[in-house]
């Protein structure tokens, strides 16, 4: 896979069903609940449509007429203050360690920015080293207790990041 035939876009509507297998086949290799995080959101049959809002935006990671990663921003969920959700970023295995997450972070932030929020709010799990590594790489500090209501109890690692 050339490194130049992948980029980063934002969501189409013929992108839908292999998002969805993609983010549910990571979660399936990485052994995630499928109680209690994003595996059972009605949202990943019908992403488009999720971010298809202002202050929303989901990108992906396109490689030919595959789907091989993506990530999202959206307004965190029960909660007042400007504050975004950085939301479903998962990456097939043949797109880690090709620097496509920093790239995925750098637009996702960036649109956040312009959106007009201020922080940007993540949940994960313990067990996704690399995910934290990476959050940590862009400025994400750790939170002692989840902000917001985003319905994920089973993810117990809340970071935060100012923009």
């Amino acid at each position: 896979m050339r490194k130049d035939t992948i980029v980063i876009r934002e969501i189409e509507a013929k992108d839908n069903p292999k998002i969805a297998k993609a983010i549910r086949s990571v979660l399936i290799e990485m052994g995630v609940p499928k109680v209690g995080t994003a595996y059972e959101d009605a949202a990943l049959d019908c992403m488009t449509e999720t971010y298809n809002e202002a202050n929303k935006a989901y990108f992906v990671v396109a490689h030919n007429d595959e789907i091989i990663g993506g990530a999202g921003i959206a307004p965190l969920e029960n909660y007042e203050g400007k504050v975004c959700e950085l939301q479903k970023m998962y990456f097939m295995p043949e797109a880690r360690g090709k620097g496509l997450g920093s790239q995925m972070m750098e637009t996702c932030l960036n649109f956040a920015k312009q959106a007009g929020f201020e922080q940007c709010y993540l949940e994960t799990l313990p067990y996704m080293e690399d995910a934290r590594k990476l959050y940590k790489k862009v400025g994400f500090k750790p939170l002692e207790k989840p902000m917001g209501n985003t319905g994920h109890y089973s993810c117990t690692v809340w970071m935060l990041k100012a923009l």
